[in-house]
């Protein structure tokens, strides 16, 4: 199927097509980029995606949203500047439901938007991932490790599948010329991750808050780094207007290290839950230690996550309160909410964008 649709766009703002656009991660970007006044055209197929994620925006004039899954081909009819991929589960849950889905949802759809960028002459963005280290044995992991993968594993769809786009992604550069910049995003959380996802943070903070038992797996030893949610999409937004010559791989994440089990116990303290933990299996090639080095982002970017852990997981505890409560929230709540002024997303400073 060949999608085709006319968007009626202002040329004197850039227009950007957001892959995965309702999403987790891809809705705070379209949050962001309309408050910087572009034109936003966000992309999805809604199997982890949300409208709730997008529904305060789908009345705004420079907002389009359309109904699209990126293993088929894209056509659309106005220009394109900048092209965020973002289209892919990302939790184990959900990539794993469907493996042959998420690695066609890589390369074939990682194909698809590469062959439209091509076309339009527009600078592309890949959303790779940590995952491409495995369970890695250099720590912490800089862009120059190549990992440590099972390729035959239930994670490697996603593993090798963010692999496979990433060489895609500096082939079509080398062959084609297009304009690439890769992300390799580290662990990200905040408001609109998904209840059910699995993932450590929105599973320790709804299992709090519901008095269920914390679910641990493993000793709780392995440790993760956890980067907020703006944080992120603020370094996604420095990389992409970087000049041409960084076009990574890049690490974006928060090298704060911190164990599974001390996550959990932070949650219980700021919740006041009385939930127990429990310990159970460590999954198969789940990796033991995660932590990305920054130097490439901080040098070349002007970029470090702000958001301190404790600020980050009260602003999403309050986001999943409301939901178990039956108040499902659209907006992100504020981290004034908890005493500490929400960053502002809608500028970059002249240091950030050098």
């Amino acid at each position: 199927m060949t999608l085709q649709t006319r968007i009626h766009a202002s040329r004197r703002s850039p227009t950007i097509l957001i892959a995965g656009g309702a999403g987790f991660i891809g809705s705070h970007l379209c949050d962001a980029l309309l408050q910087r006044g572009s034109t936003v055209i966000c992309l999805d197929n809604l199997f982890t995606g949300s409208i709730n994620n997008i529904r305060p925006l789908l009345n705004h004039p420079n907002f389009r949203f359309i109904e699209h899954d990126v293993r088929d081909p894209i056509e659309i009819e106005n220009g394109i500047d900048r092209i965020y991929s973002l289209a892919c589960p990302a939790s184990p849950r959900h990539y794993q439901k469907d493996p042959i889905g998420t690695m066609k949802t890589c390369v074939v759809g990682t194909m698809n938007i590469l062959e439209f960028a091509r076309w339009k002459g527009a600078r592309i963005l890949q959303a790779s991932t940590s995952e491409v280290y495995g369970d890695p044995e250099i720590h912490p992991q800089p862009e120059s490790y190549l990992g440590n993968v099972n390729p035959i594993g239930p994670r490697a769809c996603y593993d090798e599948g963010k692999r496979a786009a990433e060489t895609l992604m500096f082939d079509y550069h080398r062959m084609h010329g297009v304009e690439i910049k890769v992300a390799r995003i580290f662990n990200t959380y905040g408001p609109r991750m998904l209840e059910n996802d699995g993932r450590v943070v929105s599973n320790f903070i709804v299992q709090a808050l519901r008095g269920e038992p914390i679910t641990i797996y493993g000793a709780g030893t392995q440790t993760r780094s956890f980067c907020f949610v703006d944080d992120l999409v603020r370094g996604l937004q420095l990389l992409m207007e970087s000049p041409r010559s960084i076009m990574g791989p890049c690490n974006l994440g928060n090298p704060h290290e911190v164990t599974i089990e001390a996550i959990g116990r932070e949650v219980l303290a700021y919740t006041e839950s009385t939930s127990p933990l429990r310990f159970e299996a460590l999954p198969k090639d789940d990796p033991k230690r995660r932590k990305p080095v920054i130097d490439a982002a901080a040098r070349a970017l002007g970029w470090r996550p702000r958001v301190a852990l404790k600020d980050g997981l009260q602003a999403t505890i309050a986001y999943f309160a409301l939901r178990i409560a039956g108040d499902s929230p659209t907006i992100a709540p504020a981290l004034a909410a908890h005493g500490k002024p929400r960053l502002a997303r809608d500028h970059l400073t002249i240091a950030d964008q050098r």
